[in-house]
């Protein structure tokens, strides 16, 4: 793919991620969508959520305080690094996601994988730079 649409993909990323962590940035936002996880969780057919307790608040609001700014740098300077940097993170917490997914069997963890996966996937798909590639004429057959 084209480094420009390469670029649009790592900000699109980017947007996603403020959409989807904002609302774990701070603890009072925090504590509305833990409701809402846990409800959705219930609706597919899972437990509900466990209680955080404050320490447990703390450092789901320090992953989206950090998240958050990793998706405005992204989306203000969109460069193929940052994708690549971007998939993998991803991948990992694809992985941790997973496992907790096995610990736990909680459906509503689907609904992170799966764009998760996604995102580290087209962010790991091949880039080409078309300004940098030169015409190399055929070879003469002799």
């Amino acid at each position: 793919m084209h480094t420009t649409t390469f670029s649009r993909i790592v900000r699109a990323s980017g947007i996603y991620d403020l959409l989807v962590t904002a609302p774990f940035a701070t603890p009072w936002t925090f504590a509305v969508v833990h409701g809402h996880l846990s409800a959705i969780n219930t609706a597919l057919g899972g437990a509900p959520l466990p209680a955080f307790a404050p320490v447990h608040v703390l450092f789901g609001c320090l992953m989206g305080t950090v998240v958050l700014l990793w998706s405005i740098l992204r989306i203000g300077d969109p460069q193929p690094r940052f994708g690549r940097y971007d998939g993998i993170g991803r991948f990992g917490f694809s992985l941790w996601m997973a496992w907790t997914l096995a610990q736990t069997g909680m459906p509503m963890l689907w609904l992170f994988i799966v764009p998760e996966l996604a995102w580290g996937i087209v962010q790991w798909l091949p880039v080409r730079d078309v300004a940098k590639v030169r015409h190399v004429p055929a070879a003469r057959h002799a």
